[in-house]
């Protein structure tokens, strides 16, 4: 009985965390935000892929009427956008159209995080690559503490930089490529990577910068990290490639692990 109860309060709870997300998109009219929760359900649906009307509002479970509504103001908010279904050119498929940044959470773990992250960090080091590591931990733990998720736009930042150095890291051999990749790694004082597998392309980081000493979420924080792998095998194997960050320091992991494949 107090398993099944555990299970109830787990869902609902989960229920709790989505609903309690106030989305962040950037629209040729500027930047908008989105706090309700249907219109988030909406949008989280939309995220992969374009759908028709009435499959959407068989996902959310609303009625037609509520669901045209939300879509309405989503269309006039410049951030969603319809087109003909190739299938059937009566019919109306719904696309995200806007760039996502991030979002917004009501619901907080981490008030205290930050005086305890800060007191147990060394600030009076000589090393200007761990001071300025420092600065950006720091950062990222006061967003999160308020409860801004900015994993979007530091994945976009990663793929810049990504795009930048791959025509110092590029070789046609790819083990070539993951060495010149490790070498990279290890001489930005960004960690330690090593390559586990080719097929698919899988590595491991040791000492990441971006989320080692980052409070433990349960979910993978190593945005800027895919951000780069994703830009670097995409142009090395001319298509885009997909990284999905299995194993997480953030996720209480010895190390992590990302998983690139194709998109």
């Amino acid at each position: 009985m107090n398993h099944e109860k555990n299970e109830t309060n787990a869902r609902n709870k989960t229920e709790l965390d989505k609903n309690s997300q106030i989305k962040i998109f950037a629209t040729n009219k500027g930047l908008n935000v989105i706090d309700s929760p249907i219109k988030a359900k909406i949008l989280s649906i939309l995220k992969d892929e374009g759908l028709s009307a009435s499959k959407i509002v068989s996902l959310t479970g609303k009625s037609k009427s509520t669901i045209s509504a939300h879509l309405k103001d989503l269309i006039d908010a410049g951030i969603v956008d319809t087109k003909s279904d190739p299938s059937d050119g009566r019919r109306k498929i719904f696309y995200i159209k806007s760039r996502y940044l991030g979002d917004l959470s009501r619901v907080t773990s981490f008030e205290k995080e930050m005086d305890n992250y800060i007191t147990t960090q060394v600030t009076n080091s000589d090393d200007p690559f761990k001071f300025f590591r420092f600065i950006f931990r720091t950062i990222r733990v006061a967003l999160m503490e308020e409860g801004v998720n900015i994993d979007p736009i530091l994945y976009s930042a990663g793929k810049k930089v990504g795009e930048t150095f791959y025509k110092k890291l590029e070789d046609p051999d790819i083990n070539k490529l993951t060495q010149n990749l490790a070498s990279f790694w290890e001489k930005n004082k960004l960690g330690r990577v090593e390559v586990e597998n080719l097929n698919p392309i899988t590595i491991r980081a040791y000492d990441c910068f971006e989320c080692e000493d980052l409070p433990k979420t349960g979910k993978p924080a190593c945005a800027f990290d895919s951000g780069i792998l994703g830009a670097i095998f995409s142009a090395h194997f001319g298509e885009e490639m997909d990284v999905e960050e299995v194993k997480c320091y953030a996720m209480g992991d010895e190390f992590c692990r990302f998983v690139i494949s194709p998109e």
